[in-house]
């Protein structure tokens, strides 16, 4: 990235010599009460909560969004805080996120190595901080199903060792010229590479929050803003490019001024992935538990190959004697006009944006093992070994790794789902299904019929239909398990555990949240949403 950047910046400023990649990555998770996290197996084992039916309230009214931050959790914000500071981790945001118990806090921008090994420190540091406070932090991107998830929005852009940040629009046209080239060859790079940019944040849990009504979806568009869209589209029409003055300088005619952007106009599309936020582009669908090193080195990759190929055509026609200017222009206008259809300024979460997409041919590639294709396809192979970052063994390699990760995290919640329902749920259902019976045969014995029964018969055969639902679907995919645990091929396995396995968690899960609502609260064996979300 630093030569081939440094490379492109020699059009406009000779004394730029250097080139960093900068990141600022913002941390969402939840908190909960350290004993009701340790009376959750599911949470305790897989991170999420694989049961539980949603809390009457939720997050509908917005009030811990906007609300002061609870006293306990503050200070363990600044705990946590003053931690990171003695290891050099330079903390300045915290406050409330969406869902109720989830916080997010932010760091001073870095250089991106330095702030992805800051990332999974802190990541550390966290968990280790709540102990004392008697809090669990949860870095899963779902861990309650029915409200938000939490991602780590990756804020990437790059800055020369003379302090300009390419990815900030400037005041005279050469500057804008310089802005603009790295403005567009980033959205020609994610054009030509979405698909890889998608595995690179493909998880099991990520699958979750992807496209949920809350996260960005699983088809990576680039949203620009109105005043930006229209200055591409402006260079896109326009026919003049330059125009030749007395001085033999030339000036730029095919694009309008570019005007002082507001922060607050460009923040923001928050159902895009990836979004223009007025000097950087945010990368919206990393997961929170993920390390950021791998959609990073992607993008750092595929936008430093854009740019060499860039120079490449801009030198061409140099060499043919076109003006420097006149060059990068018909360069640009060319890259505006052939990843036009990653852009898009609407909502992302709609059904009518993936019929749209679809006719645009943008993937919509929705769980991971399908997404990890991506990472030894021909493509990226030869991506990747001609820029010298991976050999082809080594995404060979990657892709078994993640694959194998993949498969085996969805294994653990299939076990753990086995376990907690015949261990804990159906015994505790069946306890209260016979004292229900006890109290039906009471009121039968007392001479009580009729009305007097119905309401008991009711919920006795309620319980049962429920029961034998669960008990046939843990059994059916525990028996599936067993099939897939053959297979030796990874992707074979984990697209069987997705399709196959994973396909009876939301059946089972949907009758043992009916059973919830039903059976006695002081006989139901596990922390329910109200419980976890509520109290801190």
């Amino acid at each position: 990235m630093d030569k081939a950047a440094v490379d492109v910046c020699q059009y406009f400023d000779k004394s730029i010599t250097k080139v960093n990649a900068s990141l600022g990555i913002e941390q969402e998770y939840f908190l909960v009460d350290l004993a009701l996290y340790n009376a959750r197996p599911d949470l305790a084992l897989t991170g999420r909560t694989l049961f539980g039916h949603m809390s009457a309230k939720g997050q509908q009214l917005e009030d811990h969004y906007f609300g002061s931050i609870p006293e306990r959790v503050f200070t363990y914000m600044v705990d946590f805080e003053n931690e990171a500071l003695k290891l050099g981790i330079p903390l300045k945001t915290r406050h409330n996120e969406v869902a109720p118990s989830q916080f997010e806090c932010a760091p001073i921008y870095e250089e991106i190595n330095l702030a992805i090994d800051h990332n999974q420190l802190l990541m550390d540091l966290m968990e280790k901080v709540a102990l004392r406070h008697n809090f669990k932090v949860l870095l899963h991107e779902k861990p309650y199903a029915g409200i938000n998830g939490s991602g780590k929005h990756n804020n990437w852009s790059l800055i020369t060792d003379t302090g300009k940040n390419l990815l900030s629009p400037g005041k005279t046209p050469k500057n804008n010229l310089m802005f603009l080239t790295f403005f567009v060859n980033t959205i020609k790079a994610v054009h030509e590479h979405a698909d890889l940019l998608r595995a690179s944040i493909a998880s099991v849990s990520n699958d979750h929050r992807l496209g949920a009504n809350e996260a960005p979806p699983a088809i990576i568009s680039i949203f620009l803003g109105s005043q930006l869209a229209e200055v591409l589209d402006e260079i896109e029409s326009s026919r003049s490019i330059i125009k030749k003055v007395k001085n033999e300088d030339s000036l730029w005619l095919g694009i309008p001024k570019i005007p002082q952007i507001l922060l607050d106009n460009t923040d923001r599309n928050r159902t895009s992935p990836f979004a223009f936020t007025g000097n950087k582009f945010e990368l919206r669908a990393v997961g929170s538990s993920a390390n950021s090193s791998a959609p990073m080195t992607v993008l750092n990759t595929i936008v430093a190959d854009q740019l060499i190929k860039f120079k490449t055509e801009v030198d061409k026609l140099i060499k043919k004697g076109e003006k420097k200017d006149v060059a990068l222009l018909t360069i640009l206008k060319k890259y505006i006009k052939e990843s036009k259809d990653i852009r898009f300024e609407g909502n992302g979460y709609s059904d009518e944006w993936a019929e749209e997409a679809a006719k645009r041919g943008l993937s919509n590639i929705k769980t991971t093992p399908v997404a990890l294709d991506a990472y030894v396809s021909e493509k990226s192979t030869e991506l990747f070994t001609k820029l010298n970052i991976f050999n082809e063994r080594e995404l060979h390699a990657r892709h078994e790794i993640l694959l194998e990760s993949y498969y085996k995290k969805l294994q653990i919640e299939a076990r753990v789902m086995g376990e907690v329902t015949n261990s804990m749920i159906i015994p505790a259902a069946i306890a209260y299904q016979n004292s229900l019976i006890e109290n039906a045969k009471g009121l039968k014995e007392l001479g009580l019929s009729g009305d007097a029964l119905a309401t008991p018969l009711s919920i006795i055969n309620k319980v049962s239909e429920h029961l034998n639902i669960v008990k046939t679907s843990i059994d059916a995919m525990l028996e599936q398990r067993k099939k897939v645990n053959a297979i030796e091929d990874s992707r074979e396995k984990a697209i069987s555990y997705d399709e196959k396995v994973k396909s009876y968690f939301d059946t089972i899960r949907y009758h043992t949240d009916k059973l919830e609502q039903i059976v006695d609260d002081s006989v139901w064996p596990l922390p329910k949403f109200r419980e976890l979300l509520f109290i801190k």
